[in-house]
């Protein structure tokens, strides 16, 4: 039986972290060349996509995990845990991570892997985002504000203090991460934020 036939008998021909069942293909959580159905999840476009991008993250599309963080099958249990981490700046997922028990095994390694790649990336990209102290800025990340900011055309100042939720970083612009204050999505200089927590 092929991996792909494995993982969708397994999943019955379900994404297995969302339940999407259109375009469904496997996804190697473990590092290893061992292509079977242990290391393997099976995922849709949509999943995997925001996987492999994290600045694309739709928040709303992850609530998904409030379920499939609860399956009993090794490799789905590590992807929703990696993926809760990430988006732990958001209180729901915060409260889902905590509640989320794995045996010492499965955790260590769900702590060991980056998510397929995305997070080496990160590290070993020559565009490093770093906050007005000089730590270094992820995608999903809390700031707060330094400094009252003129929202140029939105008509209103962002003041200090501020804190922002699950920034996205702009590939190309070190200095430059986006954020949502007061509704609007907007660029913030990354000379003008420190990293939350």
């Amino acid at each position: 039986m092929s991996l792909e036939a494995s993982l969708t008998a397994r999943a019955e021909n379900k994404c297995e972290l969302c339940s999407a069942s259109e375009g469904l293909a496997a996804f190697q959580v473990s590092p290893t060349t061992d292509a079977n159905a242990e290391n393997n999840i099976l995922l849709c476009t949509t999943c995997r996509g925001q996987i492999d991008n994290p600045d694309k993250i739709d928040i709303r599309h992850w609530r998904c995990l409030n379920e499939s963080m609860w399956s009993q099958v090794p490799p789905v249990q590590i992807m929703a845990w990696r993926m809760l981490d990430r988006l732990k700046a958001e209180s729901w997922a915060q409260d889902l991570l905590d509640m989320l028990y794995l045996d010492d095994e499965t955790l260590a390694l769900a702590k060991s892997g980056a998510i397929s790649g995305a997070a080496e990336s990160n590290e070993n990209d020559s565009v490093k985002h770093l906050d007005a102290n000089g730590a270094q800025l992820q995608a999903g990340d809390s700031v707060t504000l330094i400094k009252d900011l003129n929202v140029k055309g939105a008509g209103f100042t962002a003041k200090r203090g501020t804190a922002v939720r699950n920034i996205s970083l702009v590939a190309d612009n070190e200095k430059h991460i986006e954020g949502r204050i007061s509704g609007q999505q907007i660029v913030i200089l990354t000379e003008f934020v420190k990293k939350s927590g």
